[in-house]
């Protein structure tokens, strides 16, 4: 399952980090965070989709305490 979601992040830096501590967590098959179109592409497995993108908010709150996520 591929979902895209508004997301508020701050800057470039702290989005690439983002996305890379995203595609390091288990099943995620891709995922892209775009600082300028601030926005978040999510492809993982669709059972587990839902545990999958509370991880990933978590992940990007570590690395940005400020990142927010529309659901």
């Amino acid at each position: 399952m591929q979902k895209k979601y508004n997301i508020e992040v701050d800057c470039a830096n702290c989005a690439a980090k983002i996305e890379t501590a995203v595609k390091a967590l288990p099943g995620v098959k891709n995922a892209s965070v775009s600082f300028m179109a601030q926005k978040l592409l999510l492809e993982a497995d669709d059972a587990q989709f839902q545990s999958i993108l509370q991880q990933a908010v978590r992940a990007a709150k570590k690395i940005e305490p400020d990142f927010e996520i529309e659901l």
